[in-house]
């Protein structure tokens, strides 16, 4: 266990925390949470060790270790993948070499009646039980199961950490971590860098862990699926619920609704005895009650609500310009480096309107295929072809990356700013929450998630009808997230987004492309779906008759889009015969009824009328009745 207490931090002169007191037990799962700026990080620092309180006491029971994985890191670029994953067993390593110089001086020994032999046969016992116990003889197979479970592939062992973009590096930071099996595992983000499927097994294996985990992640589904308590850190205090962060909202709101409830009620109370106070303060009669009344505020508990941030991005994307109606044609695309095959032979053939979202493990081609779409990648197989009037807007996964670190944040806007948009630079940065001293800032100075921000807003500066969002989520915090989602929402362009965020892509696309062993498979509905799909494909994979293909909604391949239109067009031209069908026989009806109504006003006069006029009345009834019957089966056709 790890008990924590009256901690407290100061940060340029403010309590981040003040007099903090709980424990971590030792299965415990546990969620961190708060505003921006709340102490989360600085929490997880202090608990490893890397940062000293200002006071209060951090007490870890004896043997007992800690693992941290801090948001961001310098990983080392020494060696290959699997030789970094083995150096987490190098406490294992010395315990061995420990037992194996015990056992050498044991043998060498003849003392065997001495208390000095006996403390030798104890120690080489305790530590074959502690390797035992560690698994220190099947260290390769353990580095094995987790590298493969965080998306490396076995080729990928042997090759050099060099070579691996940060991202990389720091899944391999991971993994030691994990395989250190520390008592209590600290982590900081840990999805920042991962794809849907590795943090699905990551999902698996905390919840198999047998340590406690204590976690900062703005995934929501992550959290719920992993922790089971919550620790909100708010104003300096804390508040434990224990509960999964879902749950926990719901309790939260609660809270804060009844401390508004009992600090209205507490201000109308002090009203009404001051105003006592005063009518009566010099009414020698009133003395005791109004002195009773005085010592009753001096007492009386301060109630005070929670600081709540309402701070957040505001912001909806331009209306988009009008296109054509197929905006990305694709037909047999496919990107090769080398000898490898990324991908090949996908078709895709979106149209206006349409959101879609790539999804699968990284490295499998779901951004080389958004900068084949973009044009920043022209050297692929087949052929792209982007539909009448389409304009593009692009959030790159590396896009605050990109930004230019030497400009203030008000020159990056200024630069691609035109026309009307130059005078409003300073209200988009505002609601992007850029105060007017933050515009002045060097982009080299500001954190993940205000990088993120600028990049964003430069989106707005040019209406687009193709959205193109690469991992744009990342570095947002939970209500940047949903504004986002929101704005997304009410976005009338076509959008091609890829992410791994469940519940950001949750009811945003209606259509998911899988990339996956160098193919690429449609899948219609969102990612919802998508998940029941593949949980209930795994759950039946032993069963010898369902295949995927048999399931309604199984992943297709991604060339059935191009037969979905083709058959979608097929379709408009026979909803439009069926509708000029109905018009034809609206337009006779209409034609007969007023020749009837002519003939109606006829009869009306009571004058008499040829001999061949009742006949040929009857006969128009009679064709009305005829007429109305087939524009009833002419609708009831054009609705099918």
């Amino acid at each position: 266990m790890i008990s924590i207490n009256g901690l407290s931090v100061q940060f340029t002169g403010t309590d981040l925390f003040s007099g903090v007191t709980f424990n971590i037990n030792d299965r415990d799962r546990i969620g961190l949470v708060g505003m921006n700026g709340a102490g989360k990080s600085t929490l997880l620092k202090i608990l490893c060790g890397w940062q000293q309180p200002e006071s209060g006491t951090i007490v870890i029971a004896s043997g007992q270790t800690v693992g941290y994985l801090p948001q961001e890191m310098e990983p080392q670029t020494i060696g290959t993948v699997m030789d970094e994953a083995l150096s987490a067993f190098a406490d294992l390593d010395a315990m061995e070499a420990e037992q194996e110089r015990l056992a050498t001086e044991i043998a060498e020994r003849t003392d065997y009646d001495s208390p000095d032999y006996t403390r030798l046969l104890q120690r080489h016992s305790d530590l074959t039980d502690r390797l035992a116990l560690l698994g220190g003889s099947r260290r390769q197979e353990q580095a094995e199961r987790v590298l493969l479970g965080l998306g490396f592939q076995r080729s990928d062992f042997d090759r050099p950490i060099a070579v691996f973009s940060g991202g990389w590096q720091m899944r391999i930071e991971l993994a030691k971590l994990l395989l250190q099996n520390p008592d209590f595992l600290l982590l900081d983000e840990p999805t920042n860098h991962l794809d849907l499927p590795s943090i699905q097994w990551l999902e698996a294996y905390l919840a198999a862990y047998k340590g406690a985990v204590v976690l900062v992640s703005h995934d929501r589904t992550f959290l719920d699926n992993v922790t089971r308590r919550t620790i909100e850190i708010t104003a300096g205090r804390i508040y434990d619920y224990p509960c999964p962060y879902s749950d926990y909202v719901i309790l939260m709101q609660q809270r804060r609704a009844s401390q508004l409830a009992q600090l209205t009620s507490q201000q109308r109370q002090v009203a009404q005895i001051e105003a006592f106070i005063e009518r009566f303060r010099y009414k020698a009669t009133k003395s005791k009650q109004v002195q009773s009344r005085i010592k009753m505020l001096e007492k009386m508990p301060t109630i005070t609500l929670d600081e709540v941030s309402t701070e957040s991005i505001h912001f909806q994307f331009p209306p988009a310009p009008h296109s054509g109606k197929i905006v990305v044609d694709a037909q047999q695309v496919g990107k090769t480096y080398g000898s490898h095959t990324v991908f090949s032979n996908f078709d895709l053939l979106l149209t206006a309107g349409h959101k879609v979202a790539f999804i699968g493990r990284n490295g499998e081609g779901k951004s080389t295929m958004a900068k084949i779409i973009v044009g920043d990648i022209a050297d692929h197989a087949g052929t792209l072809r982007l539909g009448t009037g389409v304009v593009i807007g692009y959030y790159a996964q590396n896009q605050a990356a990109m930004l230019n670190l030497e400009k203030t944040v008000f020159q990056t806007i200024d630069d691609i700013a035109q026309g009307d948009i130059r005078p409003k630079i300073r209200s988009i940065l505002g609601s992007f929450l850029f105060s007017d001293d933050d515009i002045d800032k060097k982009v080299r100075v500001l954190s993940g998630g205000e990088k993120a921000r600028l990049a964003l807003a430069k989106l707005l500066l040019t209406p687009s009808n193709l959205l193109v969002l690469d991992e744009p989520t990342n570095h947002l915090d939970m209500n940047s997230k949903d504004i986002l989602k929101n704005a997304l929402l009410q976005y009338s362009g076509t959008l091609i987004l890829v992410s791994h965020d469940r519940d950001f892509l949750s009811g945003l696309t209606d259509e998911l492309y899988e990339f996956r062993g160098g193919e690429v498979h449609q899948f219609k509905g969102d990612i919802t779906d998508y998940l029941a799909a593949t949980q209930e494909a795994e759950s039946t994979s032993s069963a010898p008759t369902p295949t995927p293909t048999a399931r309604p909604n199984a992943p297709q391949p991604a060339s059935s889009s191009r037969l979905a239109y083709e058959q979608s067009k097929d379709r408009e031209r026979e909803r439009r015969r069926r509708q000029a069908i109905v018009k034809q026989k609206e337009q006779a009806i209409e034609s007969l009824e007023a020749d009837i109504a002519s003939r109606d006003a006829l009869l009306a006069t009571g004058a008499p009328q040829p001999e061949t006029f009742y006949a040929e009345y009857q006969q128009l009834r009679q064709q009305l009745d005829r007429l109305i019957l087939e524009w009833e089966e002419a609708m009831i056709a054009a609705e099918e």
